[in-house]
């Protein structure tokens, strides 16, 4: 099977349904504007079941193909990655996750991607306990920072299947001195989220941060308190 074949063809295929009013339309999403073609999500989620279909595609020519369309700058060409992948989630292993490791190596430099690559595989991988949280241990000091980003998102999805607070805040404390945007924007997402499920832990980690953390963890993090709540959490002078 000629895997550089089919990438051309979705070369090809981007080029021909170019749309430059989306591009203008999503630019204010991303530092620089968008890079890209413009095509809509549903045209990439058509071609990309065509692309398995028409190419009789198996996960491991899914992994091959991948490879070649993450590295590159156009934004749909990392989508296409990601919506072809995610018709084999049945077939998900521990080849899976190794492989989405090596993606950020590749390419994945923004955060709709990052979080796409969450929203898409990580339900699987932790419903069939594909992974354990120890597995994202050397994410954590990434020198991506999207895969840095990564952590905490993917741990909201792991919510569902642990209420271990102690070990989940443990877990991430390393992180909260991250100096990046993006994962501040992570780690206060996550905690955000704990906070609907446990206040009081919740609320004690926040404390125990609130005087050296970046302020954007805690802004997101208090999101969803009252206005008399977040005054406990703002930093001492």
């Amino acid at each position: 099977m000629n895997i550089t074949k089919i990438k051309e063809e979705i070369l090809i295929f981007c080029s021909q349904n170019r749309n430059e009013k989306n591009i203008i339309k999503y630019s204010r999403y991303f530092k620089g504007g968008l890079i890209g073609y413009g095509l809509d999500s549903g045209l990439i989620e058509m071609k990309s079941k065509e692309i398995i279909a028409d190419h009789k595609l198996d996960i491991h020519n899914a992994y091959s193909l991948c490879k070649l369309l993450i590295p590159e700058r156009e934004y749909e060409l990392p989508s296409f990655a990601l919506l072809i992948l995610n018709e084999y989630t049945r077939e998900f292993t521990k080849e899976t996750f190794t492989e989405l490791n090596d993606w950020f190596s590749l390419g994945i430099n923004n955060w709709a991607h990052t979080d796409g690559l969450v929203m898409y595989f990580f339900p699987e991988l932790w419903k069939k306990e594909i992974i354990k949280l120890e597995d994202l241990s050397k994410w954590r000091t990434s020198k991506n920072k999207f895969q840095r980003r990564c952590v905490p998102v993917a741990m909201i999805k792991y919510l569902k299947h642990s209420n271990d607070f102690n070990k989940l805040f443990d877990f991430i404390d390393c992180m909260m001195m991250d100096p990046e945007r993006e994962v501040h924007q992570g780690l206060g997402w996550f905690l955000r989220e704990c906070w609907k499920k446990d206040r009081n832990q919740t609320e004690a980690f926040l404390l125990k941060w609130k005087n050296d953390c970046a302020r954007l963890i805690i802004q997101y993090a208090t999101e969803k308190m009252s206005k008399e709540e977040r005054l406990s959490f703002r930093r001492e002078k």
